[in-house]
């Protein structure tokens, strides 16, 4: 099984910290933050994994190699300049993960998940991990019914936590769920995920589960200090 990390976003709610560090890279309890995404796909038995880059792209190469240091074999999907977003990103990164199912995760995020709970073969297109909704991000994005199926209507809602296993065929009629979204007709197109997603829940295609234990948004500074105290008091 491969694996897809997200690490080219801009980082701008990150900066002065981003000027010269990707946000992937940013470091709490002594490691970049996308190093322990690397460490537990490695402990599951992935061997490789594709990051997709964009900006200050150079500096993942120079951080992290070729992966051999857990056993991986990293590849490197440069975007350009500017970013394709996360639907975007994910297309122009499947040549890279081949025709089966896939994990993806977002380089920016820090869990205690145990990545071992993802399904090798998930029931539909998707299936994604959910947490409890965080201070700042208090109305959450799905909903998780007893059945293990996501919705994008009705209540209550968890919160996407950027941990997901996606088939390919996600992507199949992809234009007609994003419409005429700015730079979803630029090539290569650039798109949001969560518009595929919800289409593809509207036909019953997307399961989930929830996550109760530890799990953060590295989002700002405030939160990669508090990320990186509580990491350096439990060490």
């Amino acid at each position: 099984m491969k694996a897809l990390v997200f690490a080219a976003g801009l980082g701008e709610r990150m900066r002065p910290l981003t000027d010269h560090t990707p946000k992937p890279l940013l470091e709490a309890g002594g490691r970049p933050l996308i190093a322990w995404h690397l460490q537990k796909l490695a402990a599951i038995g992935v061997r490789e994994v594709v990051l997709n880059t964009s900006w200050l792209a150079p500096r993942f190469p120079e951080v992290l190699g070729d992966g051999a240091r857990w056993g991986l074999r990293l590849q490197y999907a440069h975007e350009g300049d500017t970013p394709l977003e996360t639907g975007g990103g994910m297309l122009h990164a499947l040549p890279l993960l081949g025709e089966g199912p896939f994990i993806a995760v977002n380089g920016d995020i820090w869990t205690d998940f145990d990545f071992a709970r993802l399904p090798r073969e998930p029931a539909g297109d998707a299936h994604l991990v959910l947490v409890d909704n965080p201070d700042h991000h208090p109305e959450g994005d799905f909903v998780l019914d007893a059945d293990g199926r996501l919705h994008a209507e009705g209540g209550p809602r968890l919160t996407f936590a950027g941990i997901g296993v996606y088939r390919p065929s996600l992507f199949e009629g992809w234009r007609s769920a994003v419409g005429d979204a700015p730079g979803a007709n630029e090539e290569p197109p650039r798109f949001r995920l969560a518009p595929v997603l919800r289409a593809a829940m509207a036909r019953g295609r997307i399961e989930g589960r929830r996550h109760a234990g530890r799990w953060t948004d590295v989002g700002t500074p405030q939160r990669l200090d508090a990320l990186s105290r509580e990491l350096d008091a439990g060490r």
